[in-house]
C-alpha cells in the first residue's frame, strides 16, 4: 500500500517541459544578465524617510522608500540593513525578515504583490495636501466628475 502511494506521488510530480519552453526560459535569463544588476545596497534610515539605495552595474543609483517595500514594513533598522544580493544581482534577500524582492520589478516601480501595490495606491489616494485641494477646486469649477449616463 505504501509503495503504491509513493508511486502515485512520483507520477503526479512529473512535469513535461518542451524544448521550446526551455529555450524561452534560457532567453529570458540571458536578457536579465544584459540589464542593470545590483552591485551594492545601502540603507539610509533618517527622520521621516528611510531609503534603500541600489547601486547598479551601469553606474546609476536607484532610491527606494523602505515603507513601500513589501516585507520590510515591520523590520528594525538592523534587520533591514542586513540585506544580501542574490541571483548575481537580480534579487535582494533579507534573511531575518524572510523577505525577497526581484530587482527588475523594483526598477519598474513594482514593490510587491498586486494586493500590496493596491494598498500603496489607496494610501496615496487618501493623502491630503494643498496641491490636491487646489486641483479638486479647479476640477469642480470645470463641472466636476462627469455624470453617469443611465441606460
Amino acid at each position: 500500500m505504501a509503495s503504491e502511494l509513493m508511486a502515485n506521488r512520483r507520477r503526479r510530480a512529473r512535469i513535461a517541459t518542451s524544448d521550446a519552453e526551455i529555450d524561452r526560459a534560457v532567453e529570458r535569463a540571458r536578457r536579465l544578465r544584459e540589464g542593470p544588476l545590483v552591485t551594492e545596497v545601502e540603507y539610509r534610515p533618517g527622520p521621516g524617510l528611510d531609503l534603500i539605495i541600489l547601486k547598479l552595474s551601469d553606474g546609476r543609483r536607484h532610491l527606494l522608500p523602505r515603507e513601500d517595500l513589501q516585507g520590510l514594513e515591520s523590520g528594525t533598522k538592523e534587520q533591514i540593513a542586513n540585506v544580501e544580493i542574490v541571483g548575481g544581482g537580480t534579487g535582494l534577500h533579507w534573511p531575518e525578515l524572510d523577505a525577497d524582492l526581484w530587482v527588475p520589478a523594483l526598477l519598474r516601480g513594482v514593490y510587491g504583490s498586486r494586493q500590496w501595490m493596491a494598498k500603496i495606491g489607496r494610501r496615496g489616494g487618501l493623502a491630503r495636501s494643498m496641491a490636491k485641494k487646489k486641483a479638486a477646486r479647479v476640477n469642480g469649477k470645470l463641472g466636476g466628475r462627469p455624470k453617469r449616463l443611465r441606460a
